[in-house]
Protein backbone atom coordinates (compact mmCIF):
# COMPACT_ATOMS: atom_id res chain seq x y z
CA UNK A 1 0.00 0.00 0.00
CA UNK A 2 1.29 3.44 -0.95
CA UNK A 3 1.07 6.51 1.24
CA UNK A 4 1.43 10.02 -0.18
CA UNK A 5 2.44 13.09 1.81
CA UNK A 6 3.95 16.52 1.39
CA UNK A 7 5.23 16.63 4.97
CA UNK A 8 8.90 17.44 5.47
CA UNK A 9 9.00 15.86 8.89
CA UNK A 10 10.01 13.17 9.56
CA UNK A 11 11.96 12.93 6.27
CA UNK A 12 15.16 10.92 6.18
CA UNK A 13 17.22 13.10 3.83
CA UNK A 14 19.84 10.34 3.46
CA UNK A 15 17.11 8.00 2.20
CA UNK A 16 15.99 10.67 -0.28
CA UNK A 17 19.57 11.09 -1.47
CA UNK A 18 19.86 7.32 -2.02
CA UNK A 19 16.62 7.34 -4.04
CA UNK A 20 18.04 9.96 -6.45
CA UNK A 21 21.23 7.96 -6.88
CA UNK A 22 19.26 4.73 -7.52
CA UNK A 23 16.78 6.40 -9.93
CA UNK A 24 19.52 7.22 -11.40
CA UNK A 25 19.50 11.01 -11.25
CA UNK A 26 22.95 11.47 -9.77
CA UNK A 27 24.34 12.20 -6.35
CA UNK A 28 22.45 14.82 -4.38
CA UNK A 29 23.67 16.06 -1.02
CA UNK A 30 21.09 15.32 1.73
CA UNK A 31 21.50 18.78 3.30
CA UNK A 32 20.92 20.49 -0.05
CA UNK A 33 17.89 18.28 -0.70
CA UNK A 34 16.45 19.45 2.62
CA UNK A 35 16.92 23.08 1.56
CA UNK A 36 15.46 22.48 -1.92
CA UNK A 37 12.36 20.61 -0.72
CA UNK A 38 11.81 23.05 2.17
CA UNK A 39 11.79 25.95 -0.31
CA UNK A 40 9.40 24.22 -2.72
CA UNK A 41 5.75 25.20 -2.45
CA UNK A 42 4.52 21.78 -3.62
CA UNK A 43 6.07 18.36 -3.00
CA UNK A 44 5.16 14.69 -3.07
CA UNK A 45 6.76 11.91 -1.10
CA UNK A 46 5.46 8.42 -1.86
CA UNK A 47 6.15 5.51 0.46
CA UNK A 48 5.36 1.85 0.11
CA UNK A 49 5.59 -0.36 3.20
CA UNK A 50 7.46 2.50 4.87
CA UNK A 51 10.15 2.82 2.17
CA UNK A 52 10.47 5.95 0.02
CA UNK A 53 9.73 4.90 -3.60
CA UNK A 54 8.98 8.17 -5.39
CA UNK A 55 9.27 11.95 -5.01
CA UNK A 56 8.82 15.21 -6.84
CA UNK A 57 8.59 18.90 -6.12
CA UNK A 58 7.53 22.18 -7.69
CA UNK A 59 8.80 25.68 -7.15
CA UNK A 60 6.02 28.21 -7.69
CA UNK A 61 5.33 31.90 -7.19
CA UNK A 62 1.59 31.50 -6.70
CA UNK A 63 0.54 33.33 -9.87
CA UNK A 64 2.77 33.26 -12.92
CA UNK A 65 5.20 30.36 -13.01
CA UNK A 66 5.52 26.89 -11.51
CA UNK A 67 8.55 24.71 -12.16
CA UNK A 68 8.31 20.95 -11.65
CA UNK A 69 11.62 19.29 -10.90
CA UNK A 70 13.41 16.47 -9.13
CA UNK A 71 10.84 13.80 -9.99
CA UNK A 72 12.42 10.45 -9.13
CA UNK A 73 11.14 6.89 -8.79
CA UNK A 74 13.03 3.84 -7.56
CA UNK A 75 13.94 1.50 -10.44
CA UNK A 76 11.73 -1.22 -8.91
CA UNK A 77 8.73 1.11 -9.35
CA UNK A 78 9.58 2.63 -12.73
CA UNK A 79 7.15 1.66 -15.47
CA UNK A 80 4.28 1.27 -12.97
CA UNK A 81 2.73 4.69 -13.58
CA UNK A 82 4.03 6.14 -10.31
CA UNK A 83 6.19 8.79 -12.00
CA UNK A 84 3.21 9.87 -14.11
CA UNK A 85 1.04 10.07 -10.98
CA UNK A 86 3.62 12.25 -9.22
CA UNK A 87 3.87 14.64 -12.18
CA UNK A 88 0.08 14.78 -12.57
CA UNK A 89 -0.26 15.57 -8.84
CA UNK A 90 2.30 18.39 -9.10
CA UNK A 91 0.57 19.73 -12.24
CA UNK A 92 -2.78 19.69 -10.43
CA UNK A 93 -1.28 21.53 -7.46
CA UNK A 94 0.27 24.08 -9.85
CA UNK A 95 -2.96 24.85 -11.71
CA UNK A 96 -3.73 28.55 -11.79
CA UNK A 97 -0.19 29.51 -12.76
CA UNK A 98 0.14 30.99 -16.28
CA UNK A 99 2.83 28.46 -17.12
CA UNK A 100 4.07 25.18 -15.68
CA UNK A 101 7.62 24.38 -16.73
CA UNK A 102 9.36 21.05 -16.38
CA UNK A 103 13.04 20.22 -16.71
CA UNK A 104 13.42 16.71 -18.15
CA UNK A 105 16.32 14.27 -18.26
CA UNK A 106 17.42 13.92 -21.91
CA UNK A 107 15.61 11.00 -23.53
CA UNK A 108 12.53 11.32 -21.29
CA UNK A 109 10.83 14.08 -23.30
CA UNK A 110 8.24 11.73 -24.84
CA UNK A 111 7.12 10.66 -21.35
CA UNK A 112 6.35 14.25 -20.40
CA UNK A 113 4.73 15.04 -23.75
CA UNK A 114 2.17 12.29 -23.04
CA UNK A 115 1.23 14.21 -19.89
CA UNK A 116 0.75 17.43 -21.86
CA UNK A 117 4.11 19.20 -21.77
CA UNK A 118 5.35 20.82 -24.98
CA UNK A 119 8.98 21.43 -26.00
CA UNK A 120 10.12 25.04 -25.57
CA UNK A 121 12.06 26.91 -28.22
CA UNK A 122 13.73 29.41 -25.94
CA UNK A 123 14.63 27.62 -22.72
CA UNK A 124 18.18 28.34 -21.61
CA UNK A 125 20.25 27.54 -18.54
CA UNK A 126 23.45 28.25 -16.68
CA UNK A 127 24.92 25.12 -15.03
CA UNK A 128 27.46 24.99 -12.24
CA UNK A 129 29.20 22.14 -14.13
CA UNK A 130 28.68 23.09 -17.76
CA UNK A 131 30.93 20.33 -19.14
CA UNK A 132 28.94 17.62 -17.35
CA UNK A 133 25.62 19.17 -18.43
CA UNK A 134 26.78 19.17 -22.04
CA UNK A 135 28.09 15.59 -21.80
CA UNK A 136 24.78 14.39 -20.34
CA UNK A 137 22.76 16.15 -23.06
CA UNK A 138 21.15 18.88 -20.95
CA UNK A 139 22.67 21.70 -22.98
CA UNK A 140 24.09 21.98 -26.47
CA UNK A 141 26.86 24.12 -27.93
CA UNK A 142 25.94 27.68 -28.88
CA UNK A 143 24.49 28.12 -32.36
Amino acid sequence: MQTWTDALEPMDWQELSRLYEAAPLGKKDPDKLKIAFSNSIFRCFVREHGALVGVGRALADGADCAYICDVAVLPSHQGTGLGKQIVEKLVALSRGHKKIILYAVPGKEAFYQKIGFKPMNTAMAIFEDEASAMERGFIRPLL
